[in-house]
């Protein structure tokens, strides 16, 4: 048996494949829990010690035989986190997290440095928003100054993952666009931002090598190899955000395919072979892993509301789904604007959670569970939107992420898109497509001219049993639902700023 190893460092939790490539199917996966640090000014924050503590409860789990299988390994990491390290490779601080609002403050600052709004979107192709790691890097200069002093390296939790693997510091350019300092047409670090966060030092210098989604970051360490139990001198591929490998492990890696993600965060992303640009900045102008870009939509709070529900009121995923399907859709009237942990996009750093809509007659549990559900893809409506606006015509949206496991919710996502909905044989979509990469970069090591979308059509398999068709009477109920929940937004943006 011949395998590559796939890694996934998440929010919640790292998971680790191996996936058997002869045979096509992943014949080992294990997962170990993060712990998240939460503070009431936003602050959403890791330690990097607990990755590899998880990383390693990972490889615990599986069979020492198996792991003499692996080729290969890569590392699909949750974006946009910040992990500043010194010279000898310690983290000097708590990792921010892509859901850190607590930098909104430094997104301004940085903004206003910069010359504002529309010359970011002229001359890097996005703005600075709470979620991205470039007003994190401005806030820990302000707030902890010995330690920024001592800052060697700038790196993202793939690539601290991938330098705990390997000693070597790089990143690529699907991740590395999530930092904001990326100019995204050019795919080349852009010096007057970075200079912009600090003009008394030369921050470029602490910015990893940029290197192309087929290339290794180097081999596997002889003392971390005897740690993990995996072969020593393994090529490490490149990697990449969660969003980058999980087009690759959905197949969105050509134009006219969406991916939808419904976990803690919710994102919707499509590949293009030009950058794309959106004047209005509600889609993040990111690079793909697979040599093109990948314009996306980032929600901070997705599954978040009916987590929240699901808590009040004490019910258990199955029974809340059955009773959210009991009610019609629109809820009744009930709308859930899910701005729990205030939200990137809509750009409200600052926003609550709320309900409204309420009468005597509509509150009821099932309707505010149904309209928990469907807030989040209201949410994420917006950015099918701006794709539409920006010519972008999609055909189907592929949905990976715990929503996905949800007959509700997916028929919900059907017809609030009017998109037909197709289901990923294998779940984990970021970790897959993690080894595919791995994949490609031992193809590509071995001489082969391998092109990334053969892989995908070999390896990538969909759930025929799964998917469904938007309903018609449903989506002319959610064209005047999504009305009201956008109006209920703009009325509300100005508290919410």
């Amino acid at each position: 048996m011949k395998t590559v190893i796939g890694i996934d460092n998440g929010t919640q939790s790292t998971k680790v494949v191996f996936y058997d490539f002869e045979n096509r199917k992943i014949v080992a996966s294990t997962s170990a829990a993060h712990e998240l640090i939460s503070r009431e000014d936003g602050s959403r924050e890791q330690k990097a010690e607990w990755w590899i503590t998880a990383l390693q409860s990972c490889f615990d789990q599986i069979d020492p035989e198996l792991k003499k299988t692996a080729l290969a390994v890569a590392v699909s990491g949750q974006q946009h986190g910040f992990v500043p390290v010194d010279a000898e490779g310690n983290v000097l601080w708590d990792v921010k997290l892509w859901c850190d609002t607590s930098t909104a403050a430094e997104c301004a600052e940085l903004t206003a440095n910069f010359g504002g709004e529309a010359k970011l979107l002229t001359e890097t192709g996005n703005l600075v928003l709470p979620g991205y790691t470039a007003s994190k890097i401005l806030w820990f200069k302000k707030n902890n100054p010995v330690e920024y002093a001592r800052m060697a390296h700038i790196l993202l939790p793939h690539d601290y993952l991938n330098y705990y693997l390997t000693g070597k510091y790089t990143m690529e350019y699907g991740d590395a666009s999530g930092t904001a300092l990326l100019n995204v047409k050019t795919r080349t670090w852009y010096g007057p931002l970075v200079k912009a966060l600090d003009p008394d030092r030369d921050l470029m210098a602490c910015l990893p090598r940029l290197i192309e989604p087929w290339e290794a970051v180097g081999k596997v360490l002889p003392e971390i190899a005897a740690k993990f139990g995996i072969p020593a001198g393994i090529s490490v591929a490149s990697g990449g955000g969660d969003n980058m490998m999980g087009a690759v492990g959905t197949g969105t890696s050509r134009d006219g395919v969406l991916t939808m993600s419904l976990g803690t965060s919710g994102t919707l992303y499509g590949y293009s072979d030009t950058p794309i640009i959106d004047p209005d900045g509600n889609l993040a102008a990111f690079c793909s892993s697979t040599g093109g870009w990948l314009p996306l939509l980032c929600t901070m709070n997705c599954t978040v509301a009916t987590e929240l529900m699901r808590q009040l009121f004490e019910y258990g995923v199955k029974e809340f789904d059955h009773l959210a399907d009991s009610a019609p859709a629109g809820s009744e009237g009930i709308l859930t604007l899910p701005f729990f942990n205030g939200e990137r996009t809509p750009n409200f750093p600052n926003a609550k959670g709320c309900i409204v809509g309420m009468t005597s007659s509509n509150v009821k549990k099932a309707n505010i569970f149904r309209s928990a559900m469907e807030s989040a893809i209201l949410g994420m409506k917006l950015g099918l939107d701006s794709f539409q606006k920006l010519g972008f015509m999609a055909r189907e949206v592929r949905l990976i992420g715990g929503g996905a496991n949800s007959a509700v919710w997916r028929q919900i996502t059907a017809d609030i898109l009017n998109l037909p909905v197709v289901i990923p044989v294998t779940a984990e979509a970021a970790a897959l497509g993690a080894a595919l990469q791995g994949l490609w970069c031992l193809k590509k090591s071995e001489g082969h001219n391998t092109d990334i979308n053969d892989l995908i059509d070999e390896h990538v398999e969909l759930a025929s049993n799964k998917g469904c068709s938007p309903q018609t009477e449903n989506v002319a109920e959610y064209e005047k639902v999504y009305a009201d929940y956008s109006l209920y937004v703009e009325s509300l943006a100005g508290i919410f700023s």
